[in-house]
């Protein structure tokens, strides 16, 4: 039985109280407290083993630039290291309630978008790992980054541990929030921003929330025009992308002419064929854009290497920019520890898990499988460059703003797997007291421990010259 009241794919259809007792009955097999436990397994693989193995199936010369990142300090590192957290993470306890995971849920991948009706929401953000599993690993990995980031903060150890507790407390609360809801309702419900921000202003100094508005008001101005003015120039009476390598390379700057204009066509043919995973209506829109231009961009810090490309469309005339992103999508890092997915395309289980999990996604979000100039098949998924794109860097945040942040993380992580789970379930497994949120404050700091251990790794293997570095980048 998964956790959304569903066997062999038919529904179920249980009663809330059946609902309720499955979740109950999760804490006899598997106590609230076991989801403290963390410890190394003794045939715990080489973390920079797994890196490595990674990489064979990356652009070989941007890996310096992805170990480069991951190097600058141990946040950093977990940002990087969601394989590595997938592989600790499978042997560890679970209720066995199957939710939509994000799998890679760390702070830095919540943050601001626009959503089609123009309304700027707080969300996940990055769906690359996403799969049905477990929805204690989502919760581990953010709460995780917030003892991390804490640490890299310089936090009292008591600070990180109020930080931990207010994350988990908030997604147990909201988590028995949504059981309370219709199936409407929870579908409907997303996280406006402008009605969250009365609520910040009742808990923040007035430093902090200044810094908050400030970034909702840049998030506003991240848009196809605001690309279009930083990273276009005109050459020859048309606008071309400008070269910024190794982070942003134009196709005839990779490719010898004949390749490049080759290259081109794959993507142009992208464009036409990944049009039937958009709407009838977004498809139109689409239609009245043509291609103009593309380059390879260097995208994240755990992405760096994955085929990320950016591609100029232009509409009624050469002031009417649309920036595409094209990015690969490979096997999940998840798929080893769960069930395999059911789209054999990448691309697809990115898309499909993105529209399960989000409160309203990209209109031009969609997926195709091209070839290669090498022979290889691969797998992408397409999406707007910017709409409305911002995030608050954990880099400086006080324990207090950190608190809110973990929250407000928590919440739509909740609510995420709210839509696809059993949010019954889970908000009876959580109980109304705070075990849980205990637990996980402990694993949370137990992981950060091994976070650090491993970060270790990765700086010997550099220093031993094992791994290629490319710094500051």
């Amino acid at each position: 039985m998964t956790g959304n009241g569903r066997s062999n794919g038919q529904a179920a259809h249980l009663t809330p109280e059946e609902r309720a007792a499955l979740g109950k009955q999760a804490r006899g097999s598997v106590p609230r407290s076991s989801n403290a436990e963390w410890s190394p397994a003794p045939d715990r693989r080489d973390p920079v083993e797994i890196l490595e193995e990674q990489a064979v199936s990356r652009v070989q010369d941007l890996v310096p630039i992805r170990y480069g990142r991951m190097l600058v300090s141990p946040f950093t590192f977990y940002r990087g290291a969601a394989a590595i957290m997938a592989a600790d993470l499978a042997p560890t306890p679970g209720s066995g309630i199957t939710v939509q995971v994000c799998g890679d849920a760390h702070l830095s991948n919540f943050g601001l978008f626009g959503t089609p009706e123009r309304e700027l929401a707080f969300d996940i953000n990055d769906f690359d790992e996403t799969l049905p599993g477990p929805w204690e690993w989502d919760v581990k990995r953010l709460v995780a980054s917030l003892a991390i980031a804490g640490r890299n903060n310089g936090f009292a150890d008591a600070d990180r541990n109020e930080v931990a507790l207010a994350a988990v407390g908030q997604y147990r609360t909201s988590m028995w929030e949504f059981a309370g809801m219709g199936n409407l309702q929870v579908w409907y419900s997303k996280m406006a921003v402008q009605d969250g921000l009365p609520q910040l202003r009742a808990v923040l100094d007035h430093k902090t929330m200044k810094s908050a508005e400030r970034m909702v008001e840049k998030a506003k101005t991240r848009d196809s025009l605001q690309a279009f003015e930083k990273l276009t120039h005109e050459v020859d009476g048309q606008p071309r992308i400008i070269s910024d390598p190794p982070l942003v390379v134009p196709i005839e700057e990779l490719f010898p002419a004949e390749d490049a204009a080759q290259f081109a066509e794959v993507f142009h043919e992208l464009l036409r064929t990944y049009r039937r995973t958009l709407l009838g209506d977004r498809r139109h829109l689409l239609e009245d854009f043509r291609f103009a231009d593309i380059a390879r961009k260097v995208v994240g810090v755990g992405s760096v290497g994955t085929r990320a490309w950016i591609i100029l469309m232009l509409g009624r005339d050469g002031g009417d920019p649309l920036f595409l992103q094209a990015k690969e999508a490979q096997a999940s890092v998840l798929e080893p520890y769960v069930a395999k997915s059911k789209y054999a395309n990448a691309g697809q289980r990115v898309v499909e898990g993105q529209r399960l999990m989000q409160a309203a996604s990209d209109i031009f979000l969609g997926w195709e499988r091209v070839d290669g100039l090498e022979g290889v098949k691969r797998d992408f998924y397409v999406r707007q460059l910017r709409d409305w794109k911002g995030s608050w860097p954990s880099e400086g945040m006080a324990p207090a703003a950190m608190a809110v942040y973990g929250r407000v993380c928590a919440q739509a992580l909740a609510r995420a797997h709210a839509r696809s789970g059993d949010r019954i379930a889970i908000a009876a497994y959580l109980g109304k007291g705070d075990q849980f949120d205990r637990a996980i404050a402990t694993f949370a700091e137990r992981y950060a421990d091994q976070n650090e251990r491993d970060y270790e790794a990765l700086q010997a293997a550099a220093e031993k010259k094992r791994i290629p570095v490319e710094s500051g980048i």
